[in-house]
This record gives structure tokens, C-alpha cells and sequence, in this order.
């Protein structure tokens, strides 16, 4: 299929419940919940660091990383930083950026980071003409120093899913963590194509924290 070919999916929730079924994929799937003032509260206790994003959103646009320290908050969106010295104050300011569209919450995962960037992957899942699946790309996406958000239309940097891996982990862990990412595309393609036919194509958007594990944060439909 070519580009724009396919069903399209916008809600990042639907797709991560549906990968929250398997029971090999899950365990790659950060903790997740809708945004409401209970779940933040509760979410930012458990885990200390989380994101929030658009249920319905690309480029990076609306992503904010939220965390709790001692009696304080803060939350950064894009270079921006706010501090707060109380819970209500800091989810009232961020209710407002959300300016009535639905957003979830996501455990934040401290990346692997290569001179101190963090570093993600997008790997692109493709059905061809003849109806099979294919992997077109594996590629690292670097943030621009200062941001915590990878995507290239946000100034991040383009390289290569081995060169990523080889510097932000070492050289011995390539081949099994891109083994590992083809494997999670593959079953969780086959997951998203029973519940949603129709769809053509699928980008995945793997992180890898500084323990060497595998998370798997969003899948579009649209990958750019």
C-alpha cells in the first residue's frame, strides 16, 4: 500500500488497549490512564515522572512531562519548565492547557540518551502490495538538546536504529533489541489488523530506558 493508504486510527487509547490484551506485549506497555485529577494524583505518587499527551495528536505537539519532588511539582512543555509548590495548583494550570480535548497519562520512562539526549525509535510496518507485512525502517530519533520530545519536527535528529542503540546502550545489545522491536511490531500488527481491518500501515514508537528494557509508547497510523 502507498502512503495515506489504509484505515486511520487517531486515538492513541484505543490502540494501547488492544495491546494491553496480549499478554507478551503488555508487559512493554508504560502504565496508562485516562486524565482526570484523580488518576494524576494517583499516577504521580506510584511513578514520580509522568507524560501526558493527546488521546488524538502528532508531532509531539501537546506532550508534557509532569513530576512530583518532595512537596513540589513541575511539568515541562517543550524548553518551558513551571514549578509548583502544591498538587492542586499544578493540575489546575495543566487542566487548562488541555483546553477541553481528552488526554492520558503515561509513566514516564527515563530513556537511554546519548550525551545526555534522550533517544527513542520509530520502526515503520508496511503492507505490501501482495497483502503481506513488512518492516521498511528502524530508525533513531535524538532530541534536540534541552527537549525531552524526539520527534524530528521538533528539531530532533535522524539516525540510524543501530547507531542509536550501539551509542545510547553499547554495541552488544543491537541485534537483540532491534530482534525484540521486530518481534513486538509483528505481534502487535497482527493484534491491531483483527481488531481494526483495513489498516495499511503502522509506525511504531519504541523507547529503550537506561535498564536496556523495551517499551513500546504509541502506534500511528500515520507515521510520517
Amino acid at each position: 500500500m502507498g502512503k495515506g493508504h489504509g484505515r486511520q486510527l487517531a486515538s492513541k487509547w484505543a490502540k494501547t488497549a488492544v495491546l494491553l490484551s496480549h499478554s507478551q506485549i503488555a508487559p512493554h506497555i508504560p502504565p496508562t490512564r485516562m486524565f482526570t485529577k484523580a488518576n494524576m494524583r494517583s499516577m504521580l505518587h506510584a511513578h514520580g515522572m509522568v507524560v501526558i499527551k493527546p488521546v488524538c495528536g502528532a508531532g509531539g505537539h501537546g506532550v508534557i512531562k509532569v513530576s512530583h519532588e518532595g512537596s513540589g511539582y513541575k511539568y515541562t512543555y517543550y524548553a518551558r519548565t513551571k514549578h509548583f509548590t502544591g498538587f492542586d495548583a499544578c493540575y489546575q494550570s495543566l487542566n487548562a492547557m488541555r483546553n477541553g480535548r481528552r488526554y492520558m497519562i503515561q509513566k514516564g520512562i527515563r530513556l537511554a540518551t546519548i550525551q545526555g539526549r534522550p533517544i527513542d525509535y520509530r520502526v515503520k510496518h508496511v503492507k505490501q502490495a501482495g497483502g503481506r507485512w513488512a518492516i521498511t525502517a528502524i530508525v533513531g530519533r535524538l532530541a534536540k538538546p534541552g527537549l525531552f520530545v524526539t520527534n524530528l519536527c521538533r528539531g530532533g535528529t535522524r539516525m540510524s536504529g543501530s547507531e542509536g542503540i550501539r551509542r545510547s546502550l553499547s554495541a552488544a545489545a543491537v541485534s537483540s533489541k532491534k530482534q525484540q522491536m521486530r518481534t513486538l511490531t509483528k505481534l502487535s500488527t497482527q493484534m491491531l489488523q483483527n481488531k481494526f481491518p483495513g489498516i495499511g500501515q503502522l509506525g511504531f514508537d519504541f523507547g529503550i530506558d537506561q535498564s536496556g528494557k523495551l517499551w513500546i509508547f504509541e502506534v500511528n497510523t500515520r507515521p510520517q
